[in-house]
């Protein structure tokens, strides 16, 4: 009787290939016509703890972006931003916000836990019954909404009761706050009240897995976990595993893709990249070695401060800001932006840094940056906040 043959091992991806092939599914190695809102729901969102960096991550991603097209979206309740992955702020297409959000309640539960010492006493059913109908009355303040929670149980301490608000309802920061080139102080109601629609049922996560995939696979089911914040993925990868097909690290950790996802040669072209604070091509892995050298590791943050990374070759490469500086070659009172290298780039490198920083800065010059004064500086590396 003929042996049986083992089917082929899984190919070995290394972090090189797998950049690529994130890369390319995240818009960075070819800027591409999508609208705003499409690019927004194809990465699954956007992280934005902060205002700004939305902007930028769709000024990298976009061909011809103008962020008045981000900024009218959220005008007009297409896009918002609300508290999902990681217990993070992101920015979601509506459709999105409403269902990803119950995806991920099992987190904030979790998070809502940690705090469960400061709310002895809390009917958290009555606590978000209430807190729903403060910020559906009128759009709240962070504060506004403790000091009303208070009222209620003076006893609780403040801060787990605007946790447990956080935690409990789909709040959404409105408008103006994030529009490009307007200010506005955080206030908060729920989604469904914002967008007028009700949240959906808590989704199964096999779509959002095979998104997930699409945006930044290949990937492991750890990779998975550390992007949503979720836990006990596997099961669902397993689900999925007849239509999906595998790889392997050089660690030996089983990565799943999709079957027809674009997996470029390791050796195409990556053009400089400027990404801000907190993009998620940094952070939606548990190995990030893909993007980040492992000598560079922790080198794009000082504790929960995060900088504005330069990618090279695919790579992190340096690290970036924006500031205004005086008596500089631009100009009193010019932009400057500095890029802080991590290591040696070469003259064609520096030269192709700074020509993306130009194109960035000329086309973000509606954020206060005059396009016509600025100073594009390199420095040696050293932590910004040393």
């Amino acid at each position: 009787m003929a042996a049986k043959k083992n089917p082929a091992a899984p190919a070995v991806l290394s972090p090189r290939t797998l950049g690529r092939a994130t890369l390319e599914r995240q818009l960075l190695l070819r800027r591409t016509v999508l609208s705003a809102k499409e690019a927004v729901g194809h990465l699954v969102g956007l992280q934005a703890q902060n205002t700004k960096p939305p902007y930028y991550q769709l000024f990298a991603r976009l061909d011809g972006f103008d962020p008045a097209e981000l900024a009218g979206l959220m005008e007009s309740r297409e896009v918002v931003r609300i508290v999902t992955m990681r217990s993070t702020i992101h920015l979601h297409t509506a459709a999105d916000a409403l269902t990803l959000r119950p995806l991920v309640q099992a987190a904030r539960d979790r998070e809502l836990k940690m705090f469960r010492k400061g709310l002895a006493g809390v009917d958290l059913d009555r606590l978000g019954a209430v807190g729903r109908q403060l910020v559906e009355e009128r759009p709240r303040t962070p504060k506004e909404i403790r000091e009303a929670l208070l009222t209620e149980w003076p006893h609780a301490d403040p801060q787990a009761l605007g946790v447990a608000a956080r935690c409990l309802l789909p709040l959404v920061q409105v408008t103006p706050r994030g529009v490009w080139g307007k200010s506005g102080r955080v206030a908060l109601t729920t989604a469904e009240h914002w967008l007028g629609s009700p949240s959906g049922p808590v989704p199964a996560p096999d779509a959002t897995v095979l998104r997930y995939l699409g945006a930044f696979g290949p990937a492991s089911v750890q990779d998975m976990q550390t992007w949503a914040g979720l836990t006990r993925l596997r099961e669902v990868f397993e689900r999925l595993r007849p239509q999906l097909i595998t790889f392997r690290d050089e660690n030996g950790v089983e990565l799943f893709d999709l079957p027809d996802a674009p997996r470029p040669d390791e050796d195409t072209p990556a053009p400089p990249r400027f990404l801000p604070e907190f993009d998620n091509v940094l952070l939606g892995h548990a190995d990030r070695t893909r993007v980040i050298p492992p000598q560079y590791r922790g080198r794009n943050g000082n504790g929960n401060q995060a900088y504005g990374t330069v990618l090279v070759d695919g790579f992190l490469a340096a690290i970036w800001r924006l500031g205004s500086g005086t008596g500089t070659a631009a100009g009193s009172g010019a932009t400057t932006l500095t890029v802080q290298p991590l290591g040696r780039l070469s003259r064609a490198d520096r030269d192709a840094v700074t020509a993306e920083a130009v194109r960035m800065l000329r086309t973000m010059a509606t954020a206060g940056t005059d396009a016509h004064g600025y100073d594009i500086r390199f420095m040696t590396f050293v932590d910004f906040e040393r």
